[in-house]
């Protein structure tokens, strides 16, 4: 899990486990990092399970993960599993690479999650073509192991 709570930071950690056999994350990029506000919420996506923030006073839900509630100010919340279903709701095909030996070009969507009370999060699309992607395309998660600890949310088109 990203952060200290394994006694290292994460900057500190390396990459553990197999090769997965296809790679989004570039080697280049730094690995996300964990505070306590979002610790569970990459524990969850550790265990490959898409979870929101829900106020436990308003029930509203956030994300990214936020120690006081937006709508109400409350600091009482609690953890509230999704589908990991979305859709489009806007992206950007990129062009030009944000780190070395990055394939291009790749996507980053804005994707309109179901079930979490409108809640929208930025992710890359991957099983897909740049040019087949369409606002409205219907969406399902899938998991980038990065360790046995870190697993980061990706989307590709829904399958049948």
């Amino acid at each position: 899990m990203p952060g200290d709570q394994r006694g290292l930071c994460s900057l500190e950690r390396g990459f553990v486990g197999e090769s997965m056999s296809e790679r989004y994350f570039p080697d280049g990029m730094p690995p996300p990092l964990a505070d306590p506000t979002t610790l569970p919420w990459w524990e969850a996506a550790a265990d490959h399970r898409l979870v929101v923030q829900r106020c436990a006073d308003c029930q509203a839900t956030r994300l990214p993960p936020a120690p006081v509630c937006a709508a109400c100010r409350s600091t009482e919340f609690d953890w509230t599993e999704v589908p990991g279903a979305g859709s489009v709701y806007t992206f950007t095909i990129v062009h030009r690479p944000i780190a070395a030996d990055q394939q291009l070009p790749f996507v980053i969507a804005v994707v309109a999650l179901e079930n979490s009370g409108g809640l929208r999060m930025i992710s890359n699309l991957v099983e897909v073509d740049p040019d087949d992607v369409e606002i409205g395309m219907a969406l399902e998660v899938v998991w980038e192991d990065m360790s046995e600890d870190l697993a980061i949310p990706r989307f590709r088109p829904q399958r049948a």
